[in-house]
């Protein structure tokens, strides 16, 4: 295992130095930067754009420059964000919280829902509840994120049951901690549920093929054919269908930054998708590699405990990586 997990390290470097090399030229290569909107400022004279440009190392050889951030990016200190005039990565920190708060939420709950609704699906294949529940799911596979955040959005406006907007509401700092904590609620719940749905309908279809496939393997005809309990027919069903969905655990980790980004910008929530968005259009090159940054250490961290549980929960994967035989 200890093997394993090196060769995953290793593996996890390379991805992390090969991405942040391509993201680092391809903003390099697009037109204009953030000091070009400084240029439009009569007050800031050309000297002193050129000694911010030498200070940042923005006249260096690119390469050179990139080497430079990234060993420094090893130890998370990412630059200096001149729109903001502030580290980056106290920028990442201050939002990192938010998002991760919305993004973990929506995908424990997805689960929590999608799980035992596609077993409860897959026991009652055909019947009309299996299609009621495929209805509901490719329903709302088919609705936008964006679409369905504008919808509840507008229903909350209307109605005035949930505020719409930001993370706190105006008298938030003069609240007893216990209300705090429920009006923070009170304003991620439309976001939350946004997600939620979205996620739900897409993991419902998956854990229903899954179950249904098992189902249908001949160790279940036996457990049948032998009058097993529920509760070990269940057990069984749950371990043989893990595999695909340990994988898919990994890719949730991964998504915990960038899946959030579109309905964190469309309902003004102050997370890491909100602060990419100023960053890209500002041409803010620090910011942008240090929030691409912590999203690519998500996809390798991710991948990382996919792998780990994959090869704990089936040896066979295992001695595969290794090269064993046998």
């Amino acid at each position: 295992m200890f093997l394993f997990l090196i060769k995953r390290l290793i593996q996890g470097f390379f991805i992390l130095f090969g991405v942040s090399l391509l993201s680092f030229l391809i903003i390099k290569l697009s037109p204009g930067s953030i000091l070009d909107q400084l240029k439009l400022n009569p007050s800031i004279s050309p000297q002193t754009l050129k000694e911010l440009s030498q200070a940042y190392g923005l006249d260096e050889n690119p390469f050179i420059q990139f080497l430079k951030w990234f060993k420094n990016a090893l130890t998370f200190n990412f630059g200096y964000s001149l729109q903001y005039h502030a580290p980056v990565w106290d920028l990442i920190k201050e939002r990192l919280p938010n998002t991760l708060a919305l993004s973990i939420s929506s995908a424990l709950l997805s689960w929590l829902i999608a799980i035992p609704l596609g077993i409860y699906a897959a026991l009652k294949r055909n019947s009309l509840i299996d299609r009621l529940i495929l209805l509901l799911s490719y329903s709302f596979m088919s609705i936008p994120n964006f679409f369905l955040a504008f919808l509840l959005m507008v229903f909350a406006v209307k109605t005035g049951i949930l505020p719409v907007g930001g993370t706190h509401s105006p008298d938030y700092t003069s609240m007893p901690k216990w209300e705090q904590i429920i009006d923070y609620l009170k304003h991620m719940a439309i976001p939350l549920i946004v997600l939620t749905l979205g996620g739900v309908a897409g993991l419902v279809r998956l854990v229903r093929s899954s179950a249904i496939e098992v189902l249908e393997s001949p160790l279940m005809e036996y457990l049948e054919a032998k009058g097993a309990p529920f509760k070990i027919k269940l057990k069984h069903l749950l371990r043989n269908m893990l595999n695909p969905f340990i994988t898919l655990l990994g890719f949730e980790i991964a998504n915990l930054i960038s899946g959030a980004g579109l309905v964190e910008i469309i309902f003004g929530w102050p997370g890491i998708g909100t602060l990419m968005l100023e960053a890209v259009l500002a041409k803010d090159i620090f910011l942008v590699m240090g929030s691409l940054y912590i999203g690519t250490l998500l996809l390798i961290l991710g991948n990382l405990i996919a792998d780990l549980l994959l090869a704990i929960n089936d040896p066979r994967i295992r001695d595969r990586e290794l090269g064993r035989n046998g």
